[in-house]
């Protein structure tokens, strides 16, 4: 298409800020009494909107470069206005007027080339943008066709052959495009009207930008990978330093993870920090503690704000797993060695309370609902399969007491839900202790059901873990500190 761009210019003076102004904001920066023993900070340093605008340039610098290095499936895509929305009815209506006035000047006698040269113009620019360095013929090639003084020339002597040129537009694209544009390329090739072409060549021109997009992301990921952790680190440094408590929610997200790790071992009131309170250990804690959020209430700490979104997904893939290893577990202790050897059972019976589990974090979702159908129809396929073998069919007693335990597993404080939780959660915590040292945990009994999903979520938690520790190692140890060992630096490295 045409280009479109939005130009904003930055005109005004900074305004002054009134006395009153000042007061206000002075108690709006004031700490909060529930910010408990948080020591108060230095006074509040008013910035200007010059400084504004540069952190939140630099936060947007490290989101983007965070989320290039943590997102495995990262890629641009094209932007789809949403059908019936006043952007796209603007939009459509802009790019049939500009079309229309193209085919009008065409078709004057003497045609008008003024749109039509502006376009090739914008072709030729995107088409050397997708050259490489090595790509020197290429770019001769494009700039002898397409030398718009040239094409001006043609235009006003009347010899100028705009469809020669889209031709060579099309051919040239093909040469550039990636393997997965050849069908449209081809489509291009069929085009015989002018107007109708040209449209087509800019709607494939974007998508091949989109390509480019993708292909440098992907070149510049090792070359990042390099540098990430430094550049995160000092704009996030940068961050700090323009704002007052910074990272409140982080102190206090570690020192509860402490509070709870001492009350376990019962050693509140000791001296001297036990083996669970050394650095590494809190910190695996206090991560772990990330997929117990109450998203709701608490305010998420502020390192790993930018992987909130990461942290809720897997805090909700594991309590799905909770569930349906409970479940399994249930089963095949209910049922007994009649079943423990036949053939896809297991996957069967996985796939069946998957499907029921699959939209359980929504808020129409009903888990009451859920686990007793789960319950009926668990007993009708049981009931299929152990005849199909020749072995007895459930009863109705043994079909009441299945579904009675499947039912309760609603329950927070059920047995089996509390026994696969804990052992989920050991498998996890000990999966970032042996990333460590290379070498993957073994599975606590009762998780073989969900073996394959468990390694994928704990290799997904703990490469997402190992990331935020490197970036931001140095904040927590100022932190750890302070909780663990007043005057001292942690001995462990976090």
């Amino acid at each position: 298409m045409p280009k479109e761009s939005d130009r904003f210019e930055d005109g005004g003076d900074k305004a002054d800020v009134s006395e009153e102004t000042e007061r206000k904001r002075a108690r709006a920066n004031t700490l909060s009494p529930h910010r408990g023993n948080t020591p108060q900070a230095s006074p509040p340093r008013f910035v200007s909107v010059e400084e504004l605008m540069e952190t939140a340039k630099g936060v947007t610098n490290m989101a983007l470069a965070h989320e290039i290095m943590v997102n495995q499936d990262l890629q641009v895509k094209p932007t789809e206005l949403p059908e019936g929305s006043l952007e796209r009815r603007v939009k459509d209506i802009m790019h049939k007027a500009f079309w229309d006035c193209l085919e009008t000047q065409l078709k004057e006698d003497p045609p008008s080339y003024e749109h039509a040269i502006k376009l090739l113009g914008e072709i030729k620019e995107t088409l050397l943008s997708f050259l490489l360095p090595g790509h020197g013929r290429l770019r001769s090639r494009i700039e002898e066709v397409l030398d718009l003084p040239l094409i001006q020339q043609q235009a006003e002597n009347g010899a100028l052959d705009i469809s020669q040129l889209s031709q060579f537009v099309v051919e040239m694209m093909g040469s550039l495009c990636a393997p997965c544009r050849d069908n449209d390329i081809k489509k291009l090739k069929q085009i015989t009207e002018i107007v109708p072409l040209l449209k087509a060549i800019f709607s494939v021109l974007y998508l091949m930008k989109v390509d480019m997009a993708n292909f440098a992301l992907n070149s510049i990921k090792p070359h990042l990978m390099q540098q990430s952790v430094e550049y995160e680190r000092n704009k996030f440094q940068e961050f700090l330093e323009k704002h007052p408590n910074p990272l409140d929610y982080t102190e206090k997200w570690l020192e509860e993870t402490v509070k709870s790790l001492r009350e376990t071992d019962g050693c509140a009131a000791a001296s001297s920090d036990p083996p669970s309170l050394l650095p590494l250990n809190v910190h695996n804690h206090a991560y772990f503690r990330l997929l117990r959020w109450d998203h709701a209430s608490n305010p998420f700490p502020e390192t790993v704000l930018m992987d909130q979104v990461r942290f809720l997904e897997m805090q909700q893939e594991a309590e799905r797993l909770v569930l349906l290893s409970s479940v399994l577990l249930i089963v095949y202790t209910t049922t007994g060695e009649a079943i423990s050897g036949l053939p896809g059972l297991m996957e069967t019976l996985k796939n069946t309370v998957g499907v029921m589990l699959a939209e359980m974090h929504m808020p129409s979702f009903s888990m009451q609902e859920a686990l007793a159908t789960i319950g009926e129809k668990l007993c009708v396929e049981l009931s299929h399969c152990l005849s199909q073998h020749g072995f007895s069919s459930f009863s109705a007693e043994r079909e009441t007491i299945l579904k009675g335990q499947i039912s309760a597993i609603n329950q927070p404080d059920n047995t089996v839900r509390k026994l696969m939780d804990s052992r989920i959660e050991s498998y996890l915590l000990a999966a970032l202790e042996s990333s460590q040292h290379k070498t993957p945990p073994s599975l606590p009994g009762g998780l073989a059901p969900v073996s394959r999903e468990l390694k994928e979520l704990s290799v997904r938690f703990s490469r997402l873990v190992n990331y935020n520790k490197l970036v931001f190692s140095p904040f927590y140890q100022k932190i750890l500190q302070n909780l663990l060992a007043p005057g001292e630096s942690p001995s462990t490295e976090i």
